[in-house]
């Protein structure tokens, strides 16, 4: 199903201003913001209240590291929308060349012991919940992640490891870089509430 499918019948003004901010951006709207503006039912305004406390609320990790948390979220469940999205944020706080990498393989990237330690747990999360153990959250612990930032980390899996399933459900169209780069800048002012 291919969202112009789903947008009939929604309001005027919806539609509006979603032609507004789409000639502000110079690109289409990503798919993701349509259905928060669409289909508030849906998505809700509690998912997006929830994810811009995951995302841009107090937190020892940086917006840019939570977002490639969320593109790593995003690999392991095979989400091309959602990485690229969240891969175009976070390199606007770390360099291109160390989310790459991460996302290439995170555990011999160029980041921060406590980072490559967490997202051995999420990734652990994400893939094989069933197998994650306190054996592994004592190693992030080791590794120097606080308890505060491996719970921080579970919520942006979690949001993430609900919204890459509908993302892929609805067929999320994949916009290119330079599209993606737009949205990016658009999302680090606006947040997701």
């Amino acid at each position: 199903m291919r969202l112009p499918e789903v947008e009939r019948g929604d309001s005027l003004r919806t539609r509006t201003l979603i032609r507004v901010i789409s000639l502000a951006l110079g690109a289409r709207l990503p798919d993701a913001a349509r259905v928060a503006f669409y289909h508030k039912g849906f998505v809700g305004t509690a998912l997006g209240a929830w994810t811009q406390d995951a995302m841009r609320g107090p937190s020892e990790w940086s917006i840019a590291e939570r977002k490639l948390m969320a593109a790593m979220v995003a690999k392991w469940n095979s989400c091309p929308f959602c990485i690229g999205a969240h891969r175009a944020i976070a390199v606007h706080g770390m360099d291109k060349t160390v989310a790459d990498a991460a996302l290439t393989d995170y555990r011999t990237a160029p980041i921060s012991d406590p980072l490559r330690a967490t997202l051995t747990v999420l990734e652990t999360v994400t893939l094989r919940p069933d197998e994650l153990e306190g054996g592994q959250i004592r190693t992030a612990l080791a590794a120097g992640a606080t308890r505060q930032q491996l719970e921080d980390a579970a919520a942006v899996a979690a949001v993430f490891n609900i919204v890459t399933r509908y993302a892929n459900a609805l067929d999320f169209a994949i916009p290119t870089d330079a599209e993606f780069d737009k949205a990016a800048g658009m999302m680090l002012k606006r947040g997701y509430a």
